[in-house]
């Protein structure tokens, strides 16, 4: 690159017409910065536009740090070289931190980035190799190691609306407009990145605060899952983990070239509002009772109450007993052995009775294999077929109305009631969630985490729609919800299934039209499952899924 002083028509972008042009281009850049969520991407364009409007060669965005005393490598672009390090480039920047302050304390003045941030002053030099008031020995190795010539250089401090630094801008070699020469950065130029970086000062600034918001949003939404997790530690996982068979179905979804879907598309801010969804689609669980979500038995409310039928068990064992022995005693002054060996045999009969009667109540009580009418009828019978004496002298019936009704249920180890208990989260996620005021791009929010229980037939829960009332994101949460409570193996009612099995489930599922056809096949089309048992799943879970559902 030629390097030597610029010729008088290098001047011609200092101009009348070529500064409103660029003025012109100055305004474009600012309008476009402002819709840049993504704070590195962010940078790159500052560095671009700034390299841009002064036809630089090369420029670094070095960003603060938050201890507010070193300066980090961003974004580093040289056009000539061919080097694009940071931001949406391969290769990351390799280049150690600048420090503000030497090891003693004093200012480190000698680095010319660490100098203009220090000091928040735009630096212009025009020849590195001349200034004598900067350390550019590291300019010069570089240059000895690629054959580069650093000469001009344009360092502008980036400042929050508080004057506080977050950022510096560095450009190198301002070019004449046919590139054939190397100039110094006019007024013009300086003017122009100045005005830029405050510009850029306030995008980047508003994106640092908004990126603040949303962690201190998300680590809201972190309490209360952390809040549910407290109260149960087998719906926390659950809260972490259907977010990420959501996105992974939503991210599939939206690679979808043919069938149903193919038009569905979801920008960032849709992804975002997809997840913040997914994370709060259970919060209303933070108003279900404990012993409801944790019911491992089907007696279990505080504690399992099948110690309480163990120990009226071991009561009526002892009453056998004693009645056995009273009607020894009785038989006595006869001295006749036949009676007695009778009454002992009666006894012995009535206690295996009772122990079998028992066993059958604990199985029952697990709640682990449908029950049939004649276990049903078998626990009524045991409920009144037994008497034994309370704790205030009374004979009483075994089993009272509330012990007879959980232990003939017939799946599981929710009673209807219990079930409505539970089925209402939704409700009160819902009405959680309606309550707060949500920006334009969360609006969905509610409707999202609140759909995942509906079904495609109408026939779900709380508003029975039916699919065509759904949006597809709540549909996609509706299958990440059921196949994340099949395969999850932290319940404490049912161990984790293995993948074959889930999926046979979720196929039988789709088939009965509780769970959406098209999204169930991207599921199994992209191996959405695979992908998650994979990270997620006990290593004996993850088996041959059947041909047919997959």
């Amino acid at each position: 690159m030629d390097t030597t002083d610029p010729c008088h028509a290098c001047t011609d972008s200092n101009t009348v017409e070529g500064l409103l042009a660029r003025l012109d281009q100055l305004n474009e850049i600012g309008a476009s910065l402002s819709s840049e969520r993504n704070i590195t991407l962010l940078l790159e364009r500052i560095l671009i536009a700034a390299k841009t409007i002064t036809r630089a060669d090369g420029g670094t965005v070095y960003r603060m740090l938050e201890d507010g005393k070193t300066l980090r490598f961003e974004i580093l672009r040289t056009d000539s070289l061919h080097i694009a390090m940071g931001g949406s480039a391969k290769d990351p920047i390799h280049f150690p931190d600048l420090p503000l302050c030497n090891t003693d304390g004093t200012p480190n003045d000698s680095l010319v980035a660490a100098y203009a941030a220090m000091h928040k002053v735009t630096i212009n030099i025009e020849d590195a190799y001349t200034d004598p008031h900067f350390d550019f020995s590291g300019t010069r190795r570089f240059d000895q190691t690629t054959g580069y010539r650093s000469k001009s250089f344009l360092t502008v401090p980036m400042c929050s609306h508080e004057g506080d630094v977050i950022g510096v801008l560095q450009l190198i070699n301002a070019q004449c407009p046919d590139h054939t020469c190397v100039v110094p950065f006019s007024q013009a130029d300086q003017q122009l990145v100045e005005s830029l970086a405050s510009q850029a000062s306030i995008a980047l600034n508003n994106r640092q605060l908004m990126k603040q918001l949303e962690d201190l949003f998300e680590s809201f939404i972190g309490l209360i899952n952390l809040a549910i997790d407290e109260k149960s530690p087998y719906t926390g996982g659950h809260c972490q983990r259907v977010p990420q068979i959501t996105m992974m179905l939503a991210e599939a979804a939206t690679r979808t070239q043919e069938g149903p879907l193919a038009d569905f598309r979801l920008s960032e801010l849709d992804r975002y509002e997809l997840k913040i969804a997914a994370l709060l689609h259970d919060c209303g669980k933070i108003t279900t009772p404990v012993h409801v979500v944790d019911k491992a038995t089907k007696l279990q409310t505080l504690f399992d109450r099948i110690a309480l039928l163990d120990t009226r068990f071991e009561v009526l064992l002892r009453d056998a007993e004693i009645d056995a022995l009273r009607k020894q005693l009785a038989l006595r002054p006869c001295r006749e052995a036949e009676p007695e060996i009778h009454i002992l045999t009666q006894m012995r009969e009535r206690q295996a009775q009772i122990r079998a009667d028992r066993d059958f109540l604990r199985k029952s009580n697990r709640g682990g294999e449908a029950m049939s009418d004649e276990n049903i009828a078998r626990v009524r019978d045991i409920a009144t077929g037994y008497l034994w004496r309370n704790a205030d002298g009374l004979q009483t019936d075994f089993l009272n109305a509330d012990e007879s009704e959980n232990l003939c249920i017939r799946k599981g180890t929710l009673t209807a009631a219990e079930r409505d208990t539970i089925n209402y989260h939704i409700v009160a996620t819902i009405k959680m969630l309606e309550k707060l005021p949500w920006p334009k791009h969360l609006r969905h929010v509610p409707e999202f985490a609140g759909g995942h229980h509906e079904r495609m037939d109408g026939k779900g829960y709380p508003n029975g729609l039916t699919r065509e009332q759904m949006t597809v994101q709540a549909r996609i949460m509706g299958i990440a919800d059921i196949f994340e409570a099949l395969t999850a193996c932290d319940r404490p009612y049912k161990p984790g299934m293995k993948l074959s099995q889930a999926m046979r489930i979720m196929k039988e599922l789709k088939d009965q039209g509780h769970i959406d056809p098209d999204l169930f096949d991207i599921f199994c089309k992209d191996k959405v499952y695979l992908t998650y048992a994979m990270e997620h799943l006990d290593p004996l879970q993850i088996d041959e899924v059947p041909a047919c559902c997959r």
